[in-house]
């Protein structure tokens, strides 16, 4: 079995949901505290063993390459000062991995970036995540994926249970429990209505993909809202074999992807800081609302 060592990251959206800040600024690199938010990812998937990242971007996404290279003026400055914890800090994001660009082209969709990236997965089994979500856990969400891929060796994507009424935001698995956590996903369903939904779990942006995928993209013809979805490709899979769902152990789920999810995010991060997480604690209670 070959091992599991890329990860694509679609980043080529406009995220207009945050206009006007995303007409200058990606929305991946908004900062959830101190960090923007694909750096979350970006961590996890380094800490899930993933050694090339490969980030499908657009012309108004420099700002996501700039971030993840070296910044030699900044670091000069930080060494002449003797801040060395900061130097420190600033030269291991480039250091992460191997981070790898491509510019989206094709038709409008999340399952177009996955196919942009053929040429650099070649004929191996790899991740994908999503730039703007990301799932916190005592053990890397990617991570659980990969353990469950070793054993089965078929596509997978993980899920997290949220409420009902936010169903209609994510796609949405109809399941069969194979093992504790572990499902065969017999539908996927995106953004389905409320009443239609057939589980209580949503993808939470994970995917370990095998390369038949781009076949199945390739051939994809646009699917709701005239777009070219992954999970369409994802379901085309399914006459090869089953296609699993783990549901992430211990995962809290950040959406950054809508202002008022990311602002919680924001807030429950802060509050997890040793450094700060206290005193803002201390300031919320004090808020006269």
């Amino acid at each position: 079995m070959k091992r599991i060592r890329k990860a694509v990251i679609p980043a080529a959206g406009y995220g207009t949901r945050f206009l006007p800040v995303v007409k200058s600024i990606p929305k991946e690199m908004l900062p959830v505290v101190d960090k923007p938010a694909i750096q979350y990812i970006v961590e996890e998937a380094v800490a899930s063993g993933i050694e090339d990242i490969i980030i499908v971007t657009s012309a108004s996404k420099r700002a996501i390459e700039d971030y993840f290279d070296n910044n030699l003026e900044l670091e000069a400055y930080l060494e002449k000062n003797s801040k060395l914890e900061q130097l420190e800090q600033v030269q291991k994001i480039s250091k992460m991995a191997n981070f790898i660009y491509v510019r989206q082209k094709g038709p409008y969709g999340n399952g177009t970036p996955v196919l942009n990236s053929e040429r650099i997965i070649g004929d191996e089994p790899f991740a994908v995540l999503w730039g703007d979500q990301f799932t916190t856990s005592p053990e890397p969400r990617l991570k659980q994926l990969i353990d469950v891929y070793k054993k089965f060796e078929r596509p997978i994507f993980s899920a997290v249970k949220v409420p009902k009424e936010d169903l209609v935001r994510y796609g949405v698995p109809k399941i069969e429990e194979v093992e504790k956590f572990v499902y065969i996903a017999h539908e996927l369903i995106e953004k389905p209505k409320i009443e239609d939904a057939p589980s209580d779990l949503a993808c939470d942006g994970a995917y370990i993909l095998t390369p038949d995928i781009f076949d199945a993209l390739r051939d994809q013809p646009p699917g709701k809202g005239n777009e070219v979805w992954l999970v369409d490709g994802i379901n085309k899979l399914r006459s090869k074999g089953p296609i699993y769902c783990r549901q992430v152990e211990g995962g809290k789920y950040h959406d950054c992807g809508n202002v008022f999810e990311y602002i919680k995010s924001n807030v429950e991060m802060a509050l997890q800081r040793e450094d700060i997480g206290a005193d803002f604690r201390k300031y919320l209670e004090k808020l006269d609302i």
